[in-house]
């Protein structure tokens, strides 16, 4: 059976390469947009300058769905089409016209599809955000239903880019958008907002610790984790395009960097700034350039542990750069006007 659903996802895959092989660069751009790291680093500072509580939903949905993603693939493994084509040895008579992209190269199990996953829990944050917002400024349904609508289209851009790319069958996609949808409208309903310091630093140790020892029960079990590595090593076209910031202790760090940075951010001033729409313009500015650039500093991939220590703290700084480095900056600035007018003053008195 699953033969035969992979065999049938193959050729739709070329079909679709066939037919839109001239959107090949919006199949890379909606791929590259619905990766979960992302929503983190692009999304969040956008939804944070709309509302504090969508900014916080973002995270804390985005974290929880990616490592449901992570602990998904580990038990239920998935095969992916681009190793699958030479593994199966299904295509020996008539080999399938596809080709392999920069972003094909996934190294880790393919069910359920992490981009679609992450784009249908955290777009799902980012709709309703919206729709409430529109419905509460405008009154009108059809502007209502418009983000609604916007989500739908750009959640099937990424889940036929993923085929398009040979990273997923569709079956794959369609799990992981569905399994994406139910996380998203149910932990939306219970955003964290105003929790103390200790419940981020225990939730973000409970996942890091609970997938170690799902990883380390599964390796007792005879389970090799890394089988799907080795088959990305195999098959992919070009060995650079393998990276590690694929692997899953990469997507796991991540997430449980990006929890702890959320509640340090409580921490350290809750419930956000008070700024002018002007200023948070600016501090929106000011956040995405730091992003980028912390985005950007080097991380050595060897050793492994430094590695994942440094992804983790890049992704801690992600949210205490948005919510209040940044905005307590703009802050200080805000006030400096009200300063030089009080010392001028007193200065003449």
């Amino acid at each position: 059976m699953m033969e035969r659903i992979h065999t049938v996802g193959i050729w739709m895959a070329e079909s679709l390469q066939r037919e839109t092989g001239s959107l090949e660069g919006l199949w890379l751009f909606a791929t590259h947009a619905g990766n979960p790291k992302a929503a983190f680093l692009l999304l969040f500072p956008l939804a944070d300058f709309f509302s504090r509580r969508a900014g916080v939903a973002v995270l804390w949905v985005g974290a929880l769905a990616d490592w449901l993603n992570l602990t998904l693939k580990w038990v239920m493994f998935g095969e992916r089409p681009y190793w699958w084509i030479g593994e199966s040895r299904v295509f020996l008579a008539e080999q399938p016209q596809v080709q392999q992209f920069s972003a094909t190269c996934e190294n880790g199990a393919g069910s359920p599809s992490g981009h679609a996953m992450a784009t249908a829990a955290v777009g799902w944050v980012v709709a309703s955000s919206l729709a409430s917002f529109l419905s509460r400024r405008t009154r009108s349904w059809p502007l209502t239903r418009a983000p609604y609508l916007l989500y739908a289209a750009f959640l099937l851009a990424v889940c036929l880019s993923r085929v398009f790319l040979l990273a997923h069958f569709p079956h794959q996609v369609l799990s992981g958008a569905l399994v994406g949808l139910l996380v998203g409208s149910l932990l939306n309903r219970r955003v964290p907002e105003g929790r103390r310091l200790f419940f981020f630093v225990s939730l973000s140790a409970a996942l890091m610790g609970g997938a170690l020892m799902l990883y380390a029960g599964l390796q007792q079990m005879g389970v090799d984790l890394s089988w799907s590595l080795s088959l990305a090593h195999k098959w992919c076209q070009r060995a650079d395009w393998v990276r590690p910031d694929m692997s899953s202790f990469t997507s796991l760090t991540r997430d449980c960097g990006t929890l702890l940075g959320l509640g340090l951010a409580e921490y350290w001033k809750p419930g956000g700034w008070s700024l002018p729409r002007t200023w948070r313009a600016l501090s929106l500015a000011l956040s995405s350039a730091g992003l980028y650039l912390v985005h950007r500093l080097p991380t050595p991939v060897r050793p492994p542990a430094l590695f994942y220590s440094l992804v983790f703290v890049k992704f801690a700084l992600v949210p205490q750069i948005v919510m209040a480095l940044v905005p307590g900056l703009v802050h200080l600035v805000t006030l400096v006007p009200g300063l030089v007018h009080l010392v001028m003053r007193r200065k003449r008195d």
